[in-house]
């Protein structure tokens, strides 16, 4: 018996110093690097799917739940997306000719969408980070099919793969709990509306950055009728009904409407309302209904959940990038 005592003892001893030891090896999280631990984060994620060495392309659109690599994924595009490693300061990529929507979105090792690309061509374009996330979104207003056919004509040897990426030592359940700390916040605001500054040194206000990227990581920098404008709802009942009228904004691209959980993740069975499709009120204006019953115009169904949405405008209106409100957010009512 004191054999067996004194061997679960060492046992017990050695195990807690291995934990103590794995634990020490974890950076810590702080509000300073919250934004590079969330990167990594999403880093960590697509790398598992292969994009370190090849081009993950997206078939369909995302999983709904925590089961998507990514917080707040677009409903209304197909994702492909390659982790590469700068050279020379640079990274490379093409976009080819097509006429669907495709766009890049170059986001460096803190979370910064430095360069947002929406023309064909060859492209190297500066980094301030040793490796950076190329996403690619392949619009679906032609269909499923066609987002993913033109994702298929990506020259892929135009990427100099991150073959070498190391996943970085967060305790990445921390992170989390740092993430739904911050969206509980972000869910709280009536209106909350993304910046994205493009680099380091453009961010002023830390905090609204570190809840920018617990809420919306990936998200692009406005501007005129090339970069993407996004804002968020405020938490809303499943079991009310809400109505939003607005004008046309008239973005570039198109404007979309996606509705996500208290997590900002897609719910399964739920569809997001978009300017290719909806339908228009006689006086031109849109009236988008969330949870107002089948014969509500442009309806929402949240499947009986509580829910936030998200209102994109891709290749931002001017008038709406100057707003101070997201013009459809900001129409919200109860209705009846």
């Amino acid at each position: 018996m004191i054999k067996l005592t004194l061997a679960a003892t060492i046992a017990c001893t050695f195990l807690s110093a291995s934990v103590s030891a794995e634990q020490q090896q974890h950076i810590q999280i702080t509000e300073q690097n919250f934004s590079h631990a969330e990167t990594a984060r999403n880093y960590r994620n697509w790398a598992s799917k292969g994009a370190t060495e090849q081009f993950a392309k997206m078939a369909n659109l995302p999983p709904r739940g925590k089961a998507a690599p990514t917080v707040q994924m677009n409903d209304d595009t197909l994702y492909g997306v390659a982790i590469v490693k700068s050279i020379d300061g640079k990274v490379t990529f093409s976009i080819p000719t097509s006429d669907n929507y495709l766009a890049v979105q170059v986001i460096t090792e803190r979370g910064h969408g430095q360069h947002y690309v929406v023309e064909d061509g060859d492209y190297n374009l500066p980094v301030e980070s040793e490796y950076a996330f190329l996403i690619y979104r392949s619009g679906t207003e032609h269909g499923i099919a066609a987002a993913k056919a033109v994702l298929d004509t990506v020259d892929d040897t135009d990427f100099n793969f991150a073959t070498d990426y190391q996943v970085q030592p967060y305790n990445y359940q921390e992170v989390e709990k740092w993430v739904s700390k911050y969206t509980a916040e972000v869910n709280s605001k009536e209106n909350f509306t993304y910046t994205f500054p493009r680099t380091s040194e453009k961010v002023t206000d830390l905090h609204q950055w570190n809840l920018e990227n617990a809420a919306g990581w990936g998200g692009a920098s406005p501007e005129a009728f090339v970069g993407n404008k996004y804002a968020n709802s405020p938490k809303m009942s499943a079991n009310k009904c809400y109505t939003s009228t607005f004008a046309d904004p008239n973005n570039k691209f198109f404007t979309s409407i996606t509705a996500y959980d208290g997590d900002k993740y897609l719910i399964e069975g739920v569809k997001h309302i978009s300017s290719h499709s909806w339908e228009k009120n006689a006086n031109g204006s849109i009236t988008v209904s969330f949870n107002c019953g089948n014969k509500a115009k442009n309806n929402i169904d949240t499947k009986g959940k509580d829910f936030t949405f998200t209102s994109r405008h891709y290749g931002v209106n001017p008038k709406v990038m100057n707003s101070e409100q997201d013009p459809i957010i900001s129409a919200v009512q109860v209705g009846e």
